[in-house]
C-alpha cells in the first residue's frame, strides 16, 4: 500500500468538525457512574508460571454493568515501594493470552494490567476469556455494528467502559501508585486507551498506538479495509439507518475523546495504514487535550513505510523512555 491520504503537512493541521451530541458528557458521566456503582473490587488468584522474577495474578474486576472482565495482573517478583502501573488494551479479535507473553513492562518496573476484551480472543493471539453476556439486534460480522442504532446498547459503550473500571481496578491493588496509571494499546487497543484518557482525567500517561476507532466518517469515505470496513457493508444492506449508524458512532469517536485528555499523550501513526488511516489518527492527536486548556503534552512518531503494523517492537524502547518522564 502506498501513501494514500493528505500530505504529512495537511495531517499536521488537520482539525476536522467531528459530529459530536450536545449530551456526549452527559451520557459517558452516566454510564461511568452506573459502572462505578458495582464497587466489589478486583479479586487476585495468584498463578505459577513457573517465573522466578515477576509474580502474576488472574485478576476480575466488574466491568460494564457489573460483567466480570479478566486480566492478567503482572508485577516484578521483589518491588519495594508502590509501583507505577500501565493498563494495557488489546487489538481488535485478540484476548489476553498467556501472563508470560507481556512481560517487558514488570521487567522495567511496572505492574503491567493486561485486559482481556469482551466477547473476543478467537482472531489471533493465545485466546481470551471474557464472554460479553449482551445480546445484539442485526450486525455485519465482527464487532463494530454490534448495537449500532441505540449508543446505550452499542458493543463499545461497553468496552469503553471496562477500560475505565481497569484503571479502577488496577488503582486498589496493593503496592500500585494510583496516582501513577498509564493507559496503552495498539489500533483497537489504542481506541480504548484514547477513549480511557478522555473518561478518566487523573490518569497519568496514555500511549496509544495505529489507534482505531477515531473519525469513522472520514474512515468509512476513503477506507473499504475491515474493521471500518463493517460499517459500510452495514449500511449497504440498511440503508435507511444512515442517520441512526452515525448518531450512535458520535459517542464513541476518539477524536471527541481526545478532547477531553488531560494526560500526556504519545500517539504513533503509519502513512501506509488502510485499516486505521492517517487522518484519522491525527484527527484525534490534533484534537488532544483541546476541550482541557490544550495543555496535555503530546508527541507523534510517524512511521512513512508501515501499514498497520506501524512500529511494531521498535515503539518499546522509547515508549518506555515516555513513561519514565510521565509516569
Amino acid at each position: 500500500m502506498a501513501q494514500f491520504d493528505l500530505s504529512v503537512a495537511e495531517l499536521e493541521t488537520y482539525r476536522p468538525e467531528i459530529d459530536e451530541p450536545a449530551d456526549f458528557d452527559a451520557f459517558w458521566t452516566a454510564t461511568v457512574a452506573e459502572a462505578r456503582g458495582h464497587d466489589a473490587g478486583p479479586v487476585l488468584e495468584r498463578v505459577d508460571t513457573g517465573l522466578t522474577q515477576v509474580v502474576v495474578d488472574d485478576v476480575t474486576f466488574p466491568g460494564f454493568d457489573g460483567h466480570p472482565v479478566k486480566g492478567w495482573l503482572v508485577r516484578p517478583a521483589h518491588a519495594e515501594g508502590p509501583l507505577p502501573a500501565v493498563v494495557e488494551y488489546l487489538g481488535y479479535g485478540g484476548g489476553r493470552g498467556l501472563p508470560h507473553e507481556r512481560l517487558g513492562l514488570a521487567a522495567a518496573g511496572y505492574a503491567h494490567l493486561v485486559m482481556d476484551t469482551r466477547g473476543q480472543g478467537s482472531g489471533w493471539g493465545s485466546g481470551g476469556d471474557t464472554p460479553d453476556p449482551v445480546g445484539s439486534g442485526p450486525a455485519s460480522p465482527g464487532f463494530l455494528t454490534r448495537g449500532i442504532l441505540d449508543p446505550a446498547e452499542h458493543y463499545y459503550r461497553r468496552v469503553f467502559t471496562d477500560g475505565v473500571r481497569a484503571v479502577d481496578a488496577v488503582r486498589q491493588v496493593d503496592g500500585v501508585d494510583p496516582a501513577r496509571v498509564a493507559v496503552t494499546g495498539g489500533s483497537q487497543g489504542g481506541g480504548i486507551a484514547i477513549a480511557v484518557a478522555g473518561l478518566v482525567p487523573d490518569v497519568a500517561a496514555a500511549a496509544p498506538n495505529v489507534p482505531f476507532l477515531c473519525h469513522y466518517r472520514r474512515a468509512v469515505a476513503i477506507t473499504d479495509a475491515k474493521p471500518y470496513g463493517e460499517i459500510t457493508t452495514y449500511l449497504s444492506v440498511h440503508r435507511e439507518h444512515a442517520d441512526a449508524v452515525w448518531r450512535t458512532l458520535s459517542y464513541l469517536d476518539g477524536a471527541s475523546f481526545a478532547r477531553r485528555a488531560r494526560a500526556a499523550g504519545l500517539f504513533s501513526v503509519a502513512l501506509m495504514d488502510a485499516v486505521c488511516p492517517p487522518s484519522t489518527v491525527y484527527a484525534a492527536f490534533n484534537a488532544w487535550g483541546a476541550d482541557t486548556g490544550d495543555t496535555a503534552a503530546r508527541e507523534i512518531d510517524v512511521y512513512p513505510y508501515n501499514g498497520h503494523e506501524g512500529g511494531q517492537e521498535y515503539r518499546f524502547a522509547p515508549t518506555l523512555a515516555w513513561f519514565g518522564k510521565h509516569v
